[in-house]
């Protein structure tokens, strides 16, 4: 899929300063800055997958903790 995006001018300078540093193009930073931004929501809902999980399952245990 092909999308334009229009970064701004100082943005822009900064990606391309880094690009040059990394070897590599302004395009594969942006890929990798969307891949991990992907991969950092999908953390967040694993997460609250997992508290909602233990929340749920384990109440009589937590509350006894917090009683203790």
């Amino acid at each position: 899929m092909a999308i334009n995006v229009r970064i701004p001018e100082d943005l822009d300078r900064q990606l391309e300063q880094l690009a040059t540093a990394q070897h590599a193009s302004k395009h594969a930073l942006l890929l990798q800055g969307a891949t991990l931004i992907v991969e950092r929501y999908s953390r967040r809902d694993e997460i609250e997958s997992g508290l909602q999980f233990v929340l749920s399952h384990d109440a009589e245990l937590l509350q006894r903790l917090e009683d203790a």
